[in-house]
């Protein structure tokens, strides 16, 4: 809504706010759709485990990048690696209890077992922090975070950054294997706002943005797969990054030409 100018040629006077689910919110976007439509944009947070929702933003302008605080009746813990509960703006895996939570999976008691442990808590695979005001973070699904010589690298981060820039439209960042490193490495796959690229302008942009982010973030977060350029990027139609394409994308190595 933010980038499509047809949606120029509606009325959209009577939308008085907007919640944001299915994928995290970078907070430029979030900025950017609050000033340009004169509106209140929300975040929540579930899944279909959750029947469908455990949290959801009752202020947005407080914590703008929150996924907001619990509902009522139920509980949260951020466990570590090892399953040990951690304490506040400690990063972990979000668990969840409460009487939303599914009571399992149709004929798979197994993949149930694998989920909810024996205290009822539903392990939801993303990643994040709650605040002392109770304002919880989502940073990343667990699955996704790429590993750099041990270091944790979350995606979201660097497609939040590259979404600042004033040349991007649309960013996404996977793992790419780096044989000669014999690690994981962050490659961005971007949608530039200009169409039209030529090879030389197609390698200033693609520099201008390595060093963007190289100046901005920790060593181990560096894009040192590159940056490549895609007309859009894949998602599904609630709006989540289909990041497998992506990857096959980036395995097959495949380079796109705007």
């Amino acid at each position: 809504m933010i980038t499509n100018p047809v949606v120029q040629n509606f009325d959209l006077s009577s939308l008085k706010e907007i919640t944001s689910g299915a994928a995290i919110l970078p907070l430029p976007i979030h900025q950017t759709a609050q000033s340009h439509f004169a509106l209140k944009v929300y975040q929540a947070y579930g899944m279909s485990e959750l029947s469908p929702i455990s949290h959801s933003s009752p202020e947005p302008n407080l914590y703008p990048d929150s996924v907001g605080i619990l509902l009522p009746n139920v509980e949260a813990k951020i466990l570590d690696d090892e399953g040990r509960s951690l304490g506040y703006n400690q990063t972990g895996e979000l668990c969840i209890r409460g009487p939303n939570v599914m009571k399992g999976y149709l004929n798979n008691p197994q993949a149930t077992a694998e989920t909810i442990d024996s205290e009822g808590f539903l392990h939801t695979g993303d990643v994040g922090h709650v605040n002392r005001a109770g304002y919880f973070f989502i940073t990343d699904r667990k699955k996704e975070l790429i590993k750099y010589k041990g270091f944790q690298v979350a995606p979201a981060e660097l497609e939040a950054l590259l979404l600042t820039h004033p040349k991007v439209l649309d960013a996404v960042v996977v793992g790419v294997e780096d044989q000669t490193q014999a690690t994981e490495v962050p490659k961005a796959f971007v949608v530039p706002r200009v169409l039209g690229l030529t090879r030389e302008t197609s390698a200033a942009l693609s520099g201008e943005l390595t060093k963007f982010v190289q100046d901005r973030v920790a060593n181990h977060k560096k894009l040192r797969g590159g940056v490549e350029f895609l007309l859009e990027i894949p998602k599904s139609a609630s709006g989540k990054v289909l990041r497998r394409v992506v990857r096959n994308q980036a395995r097959a190595t495949v380079s796109l030409r705007i």
